[in-house]
């Protein structure tokens, strides 16, 4: 076998059969890749409907209410003040609305709390700002003149509230 090639060793292994394996390879790679790369990136929400527990009794300056679960890894996303840029995130209030959060600022404590403040994009006047401490979060989110809060109810469980501020009590 000295001085022998492969291709005259194993016949099967001629060069340019070779050559086809390893260009179909390359291209059968490079349309996977192609194929993907058209696919949008799923974007995550801050959270989602929850079951509903216990319901609370209602206060006339309530004009819509639901249970959420909140996101927990984009929770700890939105704490980290070095994640730059965030990736895509949204919220979704009363009747379908849904807005992507513009992070302009996020104040992270050694205590595993954040205070984030933004805009949201597809509104000319949307604003929000979260506390997070934890798992817990407490916000505050202005659409126009509509305003929302989100607050800890007990043991983990979150609602989100669409408020009348004429109707709210004084402080």
């Amino acid at each position: 076998m000295v001085g022998c090639s492969v291709t005259s060793a194993f016949p099967l292994f001629s060069s340019s059969l070779v050559r086809r394996w390893l260009l179909a390879g390359l291209i059968a790679c490079l349309a996977s890749q192609t194929a993907w790369a058209d696919v949008p990136r799923l974007s995550a929400t801050l959270w989602q409907n929850a079951p509903e527990q216990t319901p609370l009794p209602r206060k006339p300056w309530i004009i819509h209410d639901r249970a959420i679960a909140l996101n927990l890894p984009s929770l700890q996303t939105l704490k980290d003040a070095a994640a730059r840029p965030h990736p895509p995130l949204f919220i979704e209030l009363f009747n379908g609305l849904r807005y992507e959060l513009v992070i302009d600022s996020t104040i992270s404590r050694s205590n595993d709390s954040a205070v984030v403040r933004g805009l949201l994009k597809q509104s000319d006047h949307g604003d929000f700002i979260f506390y997070i401490n934890g798992t817990v979060m407490a916000a505050t989110i202005h659409v126009g003149h509509r305003l929302f809060k989100v607050e800890h109810v007990a043991n983990g469980r979150h609602r989100l509230l669409e408020l009348n501020p004429a109707k709210l009590p004084p402080d």
